[in-house]
């Protein structure tokens, strides 16, 4: 089975079910906080690793087995793609103000960011591919440079209501 295959799901949750739920929260989703210095370089590396990610499975093949990286692949991918569902539903689901804070985003400032490493890192493992796994851990890595400068404009535009939200949830786990 070709490793493409592996990421239908993930587009089928992230940009169907997203654009099911709430077309504004397809375009909310896309948006990216203004970045500054060494946050414009993490964003270039996140990317292009974000399209090494989705393409370089193109060239990867599945081998279902019993082994011990396909075992737990198939286990975080599941756990992922949950995630990822729980997300989008929450987003597309925002308060009266506009934040999301409910929900997963009760236990995550970022359940969305958590819920693509976990899946990516799923395909990684399910392909045995040490190359893809490098790139997921590029992608989480410039992704973190992202979520500083979402937080930054996310305390910008809701003030104090995402200041108080920051002190009750962590930014992961």
């Amino acid at each position: 089975m070709n490793g493409f295959l592996l990421l239908l799901p993930f587009f089928a949750v992230r940009f169907g079910l997203l654009a099911v739920l709430d077309q504004g929260a397809v375009r909310r989703a896309a948006h990216f906080a203004p970045m500054s210095g060494g946050e414009r370089v993490a964003y270039g590396i996140y990317q292009l690793a974000t399209a090494f990610v989705v393409l370089y499975p193109l060239c990867l093949t599945v081998h279902p087995g019993v082994t011990w990286h396909f075992v737990i692949g198939v286990l975080c991918g599941a756990v992922g793609l949950a995630l990822c569902i729980a997300s989008m539903s929450c987003f597309a689901r925002p308060d009266s103000d506009g934040l999301c804070t409910g929900g997963v985003y009760r236990l995550s400032r970022n359940p969305m960011y958590l819920a693509y490493f976990l899946y990516f890192t799923a395909c990684a493992l399910m392909t045995a591919s040490a190359v893809l796994m490098f790139a997921v851990l590029v992608f989480q890595v410039s992704a973190h440079w992202i979520i500083l400068a979402e937080e930054r404009w996310c305390l910008q535009t809701f003030g104090e209501h995402y200041r108080d939200y920051m002190k009750k949830v962590r930014r992961y786990i």
